[in-house]
């Protein structure tokens, strides 16, 4: 059995107004085995990053290696617009050491609700998944039951925005689609997105997902 630590803190600053909500990073992340491209930093894994959309929504032209100035562009960055770090995963149980957030068991969560507590600008949560078994919307809903909070529908739409109340803030989620490759056939059966093919077939999941974040990030 494999105990997945969280390698990372929250990454929260007294301005910050929105969080970014994800489970875990790759094994990998908590053992220090990280590949060649791998950013030592929240989002850092290459292959399923979530900066390689906010690079492209924003020109940053961010490095892709295991250097400081790589997690210091990246710091930099969410300072500059306001938006933290705060996966609502602190650790879980793996039989099979992978990144699948459906082979997770034994899952503690961080105090979410506490973080906005402590953290009273905090007016937006992005998760980087839906409500599928162990996304984490799917485990902020377990989390907000021990507080009696409910997410109340905005739009169905994709991206599904939720919202709730917390003493007298209303604080508005997003349910953006997974930046992680077993996303894509999800994304290929949108009809969004096969209206978009359809007019351009050289239009990717990659560009799907730069068009939904760019609206957010």
């Amino acid at each position: 059995m494999f105990l997945h630590r969280h390698p990372y803190p929250p990454f929260i600053k007294e301005d910050t107004k929105k969080l970014i909500v994800g489970t875990l990073p790759p094994p990998r992340f908590s053992t220090g085995q990280l590949l060649e491209k791998d950013v030592d930093f929240c989002y850092g894994s290459y292959y399923n990053s979530l900066w390689l959309y906010i690079d492209k929504i924003h020109n940053l032209n961010l490095r892709y290696d295991n250097s400081n100035e790589a997690i210091e562009q990246r710091k930099a960055f969410l300072i500059t617009r306001k938006i933290g770090v705060c996966d609502i995963v602190a650790s879980g149980e793996r039989q099979k050491i992978d990144a699948s957030d459906l082979g997770l068991s034994n899952v503690k969560l961080r105090d979410l609700i506490g973080y906005l507590k402590k953290y009273p600008s905090v007016n937006t949560l992005l998760f980087t998944g839906g409500n599928s078994k162990n996304g984490p919307e799917y485990f902020f809903r377990k989390h907000i039951k021990s507080y009696n909070i409910k997410l109340e529908l905005v739009t169905d739409e994709i991206p599904r925005i939720h919202q709730l109340k917390l003493s007298n803030r209303i604080i508005k989620t997003v349910s953006l689609t997974s930046a992680s490759g077993s996303a894509n056939r999800a994304i290929g059966s949108m009809a969004l997105y096969k209206q978009l093919k359809a007019k351009n077939p050289n239009f990717s999941t990659f560009d799907f997902r730069v068009m939904q974040y760019r609206a957010f990030f």
